[in-house]
């Protein structure tokens, strides 16, 4: 989507040398990025989401590709969201300065930079809550509360879809159905709020892999599930069926981050020099489980599992929720390597293209069965391709057997050994046939192919099996 016509004036503007840390209005983030894209025109691109907040601000994304505006196959999509409650505006800021990092580093040929952007599409949206920023910005950004929500009073991070009912209904009745769930919403505890939806169809329209919302008040890595299976209010681990590697993607992060991960640092909201009446979530690694530490519904990270095929974590960046501007150079050093590292998490694991003899299957289903112990265990989670038959399947290392299966097509099984240190996913494709061809016009009958070390087994078509051994036991009776 195009930017607005007073983004142009921009273009006159004298590129600045270097990023300035401080609180950016709404009317400067634009601004900002705009002046990023002046420098990397070639690798970046802005738009807006499809809706504005609720006071007619845009929502404004930067993104940074090798080929801006086109998703192309192997190559994931990650995005990050700052300032979802609009009182916590550190991840808005951080996001900015990884906007002008990503160029400059780019400019100066970073090896590390240049192989991230040319291997990914990145998606960064700083505000999605600039309504509420505004406010908090307007009273003094000092209270715990005001501003958090959008202009209507609500809390973004609480009107997304509560999917989590439904997977966990779906759980207690048997039923393996574990993906892409917006469909089975028949009611909504709220109206959507329009930051919601834009967010939502954004979301929904991008094949993102992975993500990572950027929220304050804490110092710690939270992953699904965030909403409680039993109903407590806290203190009820819900994993769910990623739960390695959603705790692996969480403690990238953390270990990455300055202190995040340190059981020595202090907690927040102390109460004493003994550092009481707190809890220091360095002790378990800087991670957390969303209901081990609160229950919440409607929740955007948990939409994007269940609704897409992205992961997303949410960070909670620090105690302060509006750090003074003095100390965001500071937090940017903090966090730099951490936001760094998260991003390559989209090379984990498996991917691939799933296609067949006229081309690329879209919404193919990619099953996954870890196979790394004794006792294989099915991830009952499953990711869908895109429209480019492409499909990105995040894992920790281990043995996994593969499939890949779509209605009309015989399912294929493959398996896979995921390495430790992975800087790029395993490439796994599939060539599916379908139950109503035969395998190899090529080859006679009762000959079956000698394949490559890569290549997958061929399949019979069943009904000229059965023809074929029908005739065969009649030939023997005829003998008899």
């Amino acid at each position: 989507m195009a930017l607005y016509p007073f983004l142009c004036l921009v273009f006159c503007l004298t590129v600045s040398a270097e990023f300035v840390w401080k609180h950016h209005n709404n009317e400067e983030l634009p601004l900002v990025l705009e002046e990023v894209h002046q420098k990397c025109p070639n690798i970046s691109r802005i738009y807006a989401l499809t809706e504005p907040s609720v006071c007619n601000v845009p929502l404004y994304v930067i993104e940074f590709s090798d080929t801006p505006g086109f998703h192309q196959p192997y190559k994931p999509e990650v995005k990050y969201v700052g300032n979802i409650h609009g009182n916590e505006v550190l991840g808005r800021e951080l996001l900015l300065g990884l906007a002008h990092y990503l160029c400059d580093q780019y400019l100066k040929n970073d090896r590390r930079i240049r192989a991230l952007i040319h291997s990914t599409r990145i998606h960064l949206l700083p505000s999605m809550n600039p309504d509420g920023w505004q406010l908090s910005t307007d009273t003094g950004g000092r209270d715990y509360l005001i501003g958090r929500y959008n202009n209507h009073s609500v809390d973004l991070n609480r009107n997304f879809p509560d999917l989590d009912a439904i997977t966990f209904e779906f759980e207690r009745q048997g039923i393996n159905h574990n993906n892409h769930l917006l469909k089975d919403v028949t009611r909504l505890a709220a109206p959507l709020e329009p930051e919601t939806r834009a967010v939502m169809r954004w979301i929904m329209s991008v094949p993102f892999v992975l993500s990572a919302a950027m929220h304050g008040g804490d110092l710690v890595a939270n992953y699904p599930y965030d909403e409680s299976k039993t109903g407590a209010p806290d203190s009820d681990y819900s994993a769910s069926p990623d739960d390695d590697t959603f705790r692996d993607l969480a403690t990238a992060y953390a270990s990455a981050h300055a202190d995040m991960a340190s059981a020595t640092r202090r907690g927040c909201r102390t109460t004493g020099a003994d550092d009481s009446g707190s809890y220091n979530f360095g002790k378990q690694g800087g991670v957390t489980n969303g209901a081990a530490w609160y229950s919440l519904k409607g929740g955007m990270q948990d939409f994007n599992y269940l609704a897409t095929n992205a992961f997303e974590i949410t960070l909670e960046l620090g105690c302060e929720k509006y750090p003074h501007a003095k100390d965001l150079s500071k937090e940017w050093e903090r966090n730099r390597e951490a936001l760094l590292a998260y991003l390559w998490k989209a090379h984990i694991g498996v991917k691939g293209i799933v296609s067949d003899d006229s081309g690329f299957i879209q919404n193919a289903i990619i099953s996954v069965v870890n196979i790394t112990g004794p006792v294989p265990r099915p991830i009952r989670h499953d990711v869908t391709t895109g429209a480019y038959g492409d499909y990105y399947r995040l894992l920790t290392p281990g043995h996994y057997e593969v499939t890949a299966s779509h209605p009309g097509y015989f399912p294929v099984s493959r398996v896979v050994t995921v390495p430790e240190n992975q800087t790029s996913a395993h490439v796994l494709n599939f060539r599916l046939e379908p139950t109503t061809s035969w395998f190899d016009d090529e080859i006679g009958f009762g000959v079956y192919p000698h394949a490559s070390r890569d290549a997958q087994p061929r399949i019979y078509k069943r009904s000229l099996y059965e023809r074929v051994a029908s005739t065969m036991l009649e030939d023997k009776d005829h003998k008899h």
